[in-house]
């Protein structure tokens, strides 16, 4: 994992950032963090809401983000950023592996049925 994504994991809970590291080790794609895609704030998590990627607007409905509980990945395929959902999908069951080693259950946006997330996995 590179430095500006462990940046933008900063205000993530410690054992996340653990899981993460660890994950990115042996993942079967390359992957980083995107902008926002670590800790938030109302303002920005309510930027977010009003753009309609997120269905939390930071002040009557809290992210898991918003108290560090929370990530979001992007892949890199042959270099370029990438939000294939069939490969994000196995890099997700990937970190939700290496999670179970920290005695942690991750919760994975490509599992929710009403609100598909497939970059978004948040702590139980």
């Amino acid at each position: 994992m590179n430095q500006r994504s462990l940046d933008r994991l900063k205000g993530v809970k410690q054992v996340l950032i653990d899981i993460l590291i660890e994950a990115s080790k042996d993942s079967p794609y390359p992957f980083e963090i995107p902008p926002f895609g670590g800790m938030r704030t109302a303002e920005e998590q309510n930027g977010l809401f009003l753009k309609t990627v997120s269905k939390c607007d930071g002040y009557n409905k809290l992210s898991a983000h918003q108290s560090g509980k929370a990530f979001d990945i992007f892949l890199l395929i042959n270099g370029t950023a990438s939000w294939d959902k069939p490969r994000l999908k196995a890099v997700m069951y990937h970190i939700k592996e290496v999670a179970k080693d920290h005695k942690i259950e991750l919760n994975l946006g490509c599992d929710w049925t009403k609100f598909v997330d497939y970059p978004h996995a948040e702590i139980k």
